[in-house]
């Protein structure tokens, strides 16, 4: 896609401006919280309705213990050439009824505000708008087929998901990931930390507090033990963090405890950090005497690091920014995503989605004008030859 070609995807984003607002408001007013089967139904059936309108192919995949995920790839595409992964969810964490508190609106300084918008709807109608654009603007058969993968349980862990995000990602010439960009300039996403579920369960002998205290063993005094130790395992330097986020245990106060858990987050940000920490923890170890310890879990999204392909990729859309007049720059987040699993098989770029703030929080919003821009910035990356043939420049 040459430079002007770009130029003049830009221009059809502007002109479309309306249109790409309209759909984001229908995507928003269509509430769909993870764990709504029916409520996911509809938000999938407006996407492949969007797809087909785009001349794409695309078909839904029942979901075992999600609401499905959605497969889209142009109409007549040439087999046998290499593919592009284009990321997305459509679930949200809001319930239904959402709306009630917190309306889909536009204020006066052009920033839209609603549940799920940032996080990340307005991702899902860039990469909409921008395949479109790139049709509009005579870019003809993308060198690299775009394949749209959208699921619905991102935002519980993409347990039913991720067999099929591995299998498109396995053998992909790259993939871009459409969550909302970071912080007030839109950072992109080069490097993420992968997150760690951990419950710990601590079993004990129960008795009575008063007469008997002896033949007791305090599955919560243990537990204090092993909170200590999990606590300890936080590194600010090297951005390990280790959270005890809830306890449970005891019968009552007059009852030495039986049995208390605690459920465990973990962030870290490279694989030797996963690997370490899981040991670390899989290896604790009872100190109160009759008490024993089980751990569960693991570090299932592992981390996303700056790899030469990543970064390289990076600097791709560095010079694809430059071309359009876009200034953009690259941040790791301290979140995980589905980018974490593409990373693992093929050159991954996070961030690509909305600029704005307030994901999972009442306050979610994005700037409606930077869409135009995010849209035609993933068009010119969507464009590019693949990897081995592209050769980034100094910008």
């Amino acid at each position: 896609m040459p430079q002007d070609l770009a130029a003049r995807a830009l221009e059809h984003l502007d002109k479309r401006r309306g249109a790409m607002f309209e759909l984001l408001e229908r995507f928003v007013r269509c509430e769909s919280p993870s764990g709504d089967p029916n409520a996911l139904k509809e938000v999938l059936s407006l996407l492949e309705e969007s797809f087909v309108d785009r001349r794409f192919e695309s078909q839904v995949i029942t979901g075992k213990s999600s609401g499905g995920m959605l497969l889209a790839m142009p109409k007549g595409r040439q087999r046998h050439r290499p593919h592009q992964l284009i990321l997305g969810h459509c679930d949200t964490v809001w319930p239904i009824g959402t709306l009630n508190t917190m309306p889909a609106r536009t204020d006066e300084e052009g920033t839209f505000w609603g549940p799920g918008s940032y996080d990340m709807k307005a991702g899902l109608v860039q990469g909409l708008f921008a395949v479109e654009a790139l049709e509009a603007s005579g870019a003809g058969p993308l060198p690299v087929t775009p394949v749209f993968f959208i699921n619905s349980d991102e935002e519980i862990g993409s347990h039913d998901s991720t067999r099929n995000i591995i299998r498109f990602a396995r053998g992909a010439d790259r993939c871009f990931v459409l969550e909302p960009s970071l912080g007030p300039n839109g950072s992109l996403k080069t490097a993420r930390k992968g997150v760690g579920s951990f419950s710990i369960t601590v079993r004990g002998v129960a008795a009575h507090a008063g007469l008997d205290p002896g033949k007791g063993a305090s599955a919560i005094l243990e537990l204090s033990h092993i909170i200590q130790k999990l606590f300890a395992l936080n590194d600010p330097d090297k951005g390990i963090t280790v959270n005890v986020g809830t306890i449970d245990g005891g019968l009552s106060a007059n009852v030495v405890a039986p049995q208390s858990t605690a459920d465990v987050d973990v962030r870290v940000p490279t694989r030797e950090d996963a690997e370490r920490i899981e040991r670390v923890i899989h290896a604790l170890e009872a100190e109160t005497p009759g008490t024993e310890v089980i751990v569960e879990g693991s570090v299932r999204r592992p981390p996303m690091e700056r790899t030469p392909g990543n970064q390289r990729l990076w600097q791709l859309a560095l010079q694809s920014a430059d071309e359009l007049g876009i200034t953009i720059e690259q941040a790791a987040a301290g979140g995980g995503s589905d980018g974490n699993t593409t990373s693992l098989f093929a050159p991954t770029l996070d961030g690509l989605g909305a600029v704005g703030a307030g994901a999972h929080a009442s306050n979610e919003h994005l700037v409606l004008d930077k869409m135009v821009e995010r849209a035609a910035l993933l068009a010119r990356l969507l464009s590019l030859p693949p990897l081995d043939e592209a050769v980034p420049r100094e910008v």
